[in-house]
């Protein structure tokens, strides 16, 4: 039982009537839902606090400090949904990928993936692999009551540009040269990675996580011929794989404007819209069918409250028509973002869509 409840004595609410699953499926919302992607990280002091002396991936690994870290923005911000915290990298950890996630830098691979050989190094994941998750999203979800909890991972292309490359990069040199130079290749690399990724969601979604989101946070770099081709079918795998779950599937990447027709066909049932395409232009892209999640420009929340909530009253004016919408930043929260910001944003748009 969450707090309330053992306050109470009631038993625990379900998250399925909560307005983010009811946005999420289109349904009539009492208002608008919020959440912030990095909602849970370096913008909140109490994360820098509990996070101090524990590197990124061990703090992945334990239940008590993801449980801790994932519920300190819903209790400071009063946000609709929770987001599991984690990194992209994680799975890839877990199958005993040599890899580290240096500070100032990001994910570092020690051996990247150039040949057909270094495929081996990507073995099965099985739950036993991430117990931990399991153990940590029973005991977030008893904490979170009615509000969901939403998994994470990321999507098969963005996880093959750090095994390629080697870390982050700016260009995807060897990433695009092995796409193109050696199409089969690169095809069984994107097909076992949705391999890895399809179980790490399972993993979550049978511990408890109430949706699911898949963060393709380089695939803004595609054109779009490249994606449908190489990218799409390992993206609809994921979220295939899925499906029977009945949770609602998120899909997301930054710079995805002349992509997002493409994302919406890759299966899932809400499409993330970052700040660059307004959300009734991106609804006409997507198409029908689908609910919306966005699109506050992360930057906005430097400026004064008052622009901030023009620029917001902007995002909500464009979310009007739409079938479901899920208000989120078009990126996540920038760490240097007052946290006070973020807790009036969501007041604020709560504020201006009750129904």
């Amino acid at each position: 039982m969450s707090v309330n409840d053992e306050a109470t004595g009631q038993q625990p609410a379900a998250p399925y009537d909560s307005a983010f699953l009811k946005a999420c499926r289109r349904e009539p919302v009492p208002h608008t839902p919020v959440w912030f992607m990095r909602q849970a990280g370096r913008s909140l002091p109490e994360y820098r606090k509990v996070r101090e002396g524990t590197a990124m991936l061990e703090s992945c690994m334990r239940p008590d400090l993801v449980t801790e870290i994932t519920l300190q923005p819903v209790r400071r911000h009063g946000v609709d949904a929770a987001i599991y915290f984690s990194d992209i990298v994680v799975p890839l950890k877990a199958i005993g990928v040599d890899l580290d996630i240096k500070p100032g830098i990001g994910p570092v691979v020690e051996r990247p993936i150039r040949s057909r050989a270094d495929l081996a190094q990507l073995r099965d994941l099985t739950p036993d692999d991430v117990a931990y998750v399991t153990e940590a999203i029973g005991m977030l979800t008893a904490e979170l009551g009615a509000t969901p909890l939403i998994g994470f991972a990321g999507a098969p292309f963005t996880l093959a540009s750090y095994l390629v490359e080697g870390g982050p990069s700016r260009n995807h040199e060897h990433t695009k040269a092995l796409m193109y130079g050696d199409p089969q290749l690169w095809a069984d690399l994107l097909d076992r990675l949705a391999e890895i990724t399809s179980a790490f969601l399972k993993v979550q979604i049978e511990a408890g996580a109430s949706a699911v989101q898949l963060f393709d946070s380089w695939v803004g770099a595609l054109a779009p011929a490249d994606y449908r081709r190489s990218v799409l079918p390992a993206s609809r795998k994921v979220f295939d794989a899925v499906a029977p779950y009945g949770v609602p599937r998120i899909h997301f990447g930054v710079g995805t404007g002349e992509l997002l027709g493409i994302l919406g066909e890759a299966g899932a049932d809400v499409v993330g819209v970052d700040w660059r395409v307004p959300l009734d232009e991106a609804v006409h892209r997507v198409g029908p069918g689908k609910a919306l999640q966005g699109n506050l420009d992360p930057a906005v929340l430097f400026a004064p409250r008052e622009a901030v909530e023009a620029k917001t009253d902007e995002v909500l004016a464009a979310a009007a028509g739409l079938e479901g919408h899920v208000f989120n930043l078009g990126h996540g929260v920038l760490p240097t973002t007052d946290p006070d910001a973020l807790t009036r944003l969501v007041e604020y748009v709560h504020t201006r869509t009750a129904v």
